[in-house]
């Protein structure tokens, strides 16, 4: 196989690819990538054989098509170094080689036929979805999802449909993101009521292809018993379903609030910023006191000293609650939002879950510390 690429372009796609290359793997070719050369095209594909990604390249020159497998690690940093606008690969089953203008690596390879694509159909019922709300959603629920390892249900995005409405919920048990889009240009002769938990591997992978792509592009979105599939116009990613039970996580949410106050994103953010400062690692607290027309964060470290910040709440008549946060749980979720956008904080007292919602298509809910 040999092709030449755009250095920026081959570069953006081996790092977009390269997320899906496992960490570890008693199987070596999966630390690499797979690329297949036909016509003008160039199709990369990773996998960790549970999440994986085959995106493609066009317009390129194709001296011989074929397949090749390409350490992906290595050549991410040939083409960082290089300051070359093209780059030529030349592989077989034992070689790659890649030549610059000033320089040429040889790497050896394994036999592309051992890396086994991930299974694909084409001929399933699917919906659609525009690129841009999908990328949103992804971008307001993923970092609310679990890390650790004892809480392997909550480490995905969980797919709640209904008829004419798409969820995704992420929760790591101590705070619930949920987002909502009203409705879905379907494919389908019936879309049930039906959940699917996809794991944030593949909705972080999905999200960074989105947010690169045309927000009015459909993606093609197909959930199935034990796997999902999207496509987009340049990439088809492939998840295995996170198996065990998501939780309830419609219970959580209180059903009434003793207070409900507007925020600006922006100024509320930088205010539990500048609060934040004085807390460590011992202490991961800020104590907000809302009184009418303002609300004052305190923090303390046990080293580190003490912060006291006041932001004005013209629009908040009371009554006055005073409840504490892990500053961490406010901030991921202030960033995903517009900073000028206007946020309603409901609380019922110091003690129970506090509600942020951005009008009815996103909440967050956070649990206090107590």
């Amino acid at each position: 196989m040999i092709v030449t690429c755009q250095r920026d372009s081959l570069l953006n796609a081996c790092q977009i690819v390269s997320a899906a290359v496992p960490s570890r793997t008693p199987m070596p070719v999966y630390q690499s990538i797979k690329a297949i050369a036909e016509a003008d095209s160039l199709t990369l594909l990773a996998t960790d054989l549970d999440v994986g990604i085959r995106y493609e390249l066009r317009g390129l020159l194709i001296e011989e098509p074929g397949q090749a497998i390409w350490p992906v690690s290595r050549l991410i940093s040939i083409l960082r170094e290089t300051s070359d606008s093209e780059v030529r690969l030349d592989s077989d089953s034992r070689r790659t080689h890649v030549h610059t203008s000033a320089s040429d690596y040889e790497m050896p390879v394994e036999d592309p036929a051992s890396f086994a694509d991930f299974a694909e159909k084409t001929d399933d019922q699917y919906f659609e979805m525009a690129a841009g709300d999908l990328q949103r959603m992804i971008r307001r629920t993923v970092f609310a999802a679990a890390r650790d390892e004892g809480k392997y249900a909550m480490r995905g995005v969980l797919w709640d449909m209904e008829e004419k409405l798409t969820r995704l919920v992420a929760t790591d048990g101590k705070r619930l993101a949920v987002a909502t889009l009203p409705s879905v240009a379907q494919n389908m002769t019936e879309l049930k009521a039906q959940s699917h938990n996809v794991s944030i591997k593949a909705m972080q992978l999905l999200e960074r292809i989105l947010a690169d792509g045309d927000a009015g592009q459909p993606v093609q979105v197909t959930l199935r018993t034990n796997d999902a599939i999207f496509r987009t116009d340049k990439a088809v990613i492939y998840s295995r379903l996170v198996e065990g039970n998501f939780p309830p996580y419609r219970t959580v949410i209180p059903k009434k609030h003793n207070a409900r106050i507007p925020v600006i994103t922006g100024e509320f953010l930088s205010a539990v910023r500048q609060a934040a400062i004085m807390t460590d690692d011992e202490s991961k607290r800020i104590t907000f006191a809302f009184t009418p027309g303002k609300v004052t964060l305190e923090a303390q470290g046990s080293t580190t000293g003490k912060s006291k910040v006041v932001m004005k709440l013209p629009d908040f008549p009371g009554p006055a609650i005073t409840i504490s946060f892990d500053p961490a749980y406010l901030t991921e979720y202030l960033r995903v939002l517009d900073g000028a956008e206007v946020i309603q904080l409901d609380l019922v007292d110091g003690q129970k879950s506090a509600v942020f919602r951005n009008g009815e298509d996103y909440l967050y809910l956070v649990v206090p510390l107590v």
